[in-house]
């Protein structure tokens, strides 16, 4: 049954798989299947021009679909991807990088290289060189992987 209605469309087997993979990019939409549909309509048109010619065989027509595929693929991750530029907040979510530059009085002495400052409400965990609690203190760095700042004395 498959056989006979691939034979039966002929060219226009493309433009079916392209319409699908179109309806499967809506249903489930992640601007993947989008450039394989495309892929699969282009091919569809070109069959649709050269389906006579005796180098238009379906091994050419899969190989085309896969190169163009690839190809559209390639193209629309440049069309797509270029909106992932620069945030106008960079540090939006880097809560730790934002205090970097404030001053602050220590809560808790810096022994051994580390203490604490309060910061608003929050207490931070600092390492720097060994200071007595009630010592105003610049932020100079903060690590990425924890919420922990660097500071030296003011």
């Amino acid at each position: 049954m498959f056989e006979r209605i691939v034979s039966e469309l002929g060219p226009w087997n493309w433009m079916v798989l392209g319409f699908i993979l179109l309806v499967m990019e809506v249903v489930a939409p992640g601007v993947f299947m989008l450039w394989i549909g495309i892929a699969a309509l282009i091919i569809g048109a070109v069959s649709l021009l050269a389906w006579d010619a005796g180098f238009w065989t379906w091994q050419v027509q899969v190989l085309a679909f896969l190169a163009l595929s690839l190809v559209s693929a390639f193209v629309g991750k440049k069309l797509v991807g270029g909106r992932h530029g620069d945030a106008d907040q960079p540090l939006l979510n880097r809560r730790a990088a934002q205090m970097v530059g404030r001053m602050a009085t220590l809560a808790e002495p810096i022994k051994n290289g580390r203490g604490r400052i309060r910061l608003g409400d929050t207490l931070w965990r600092v390492s720097g060189p060994d200071l007595p609690a009630g010592t105003q203190v610049r932020v100079t760095g903060a690590a990425d992987t924890d919420l922990e700042l660097t500071v030296e004395a003011v």
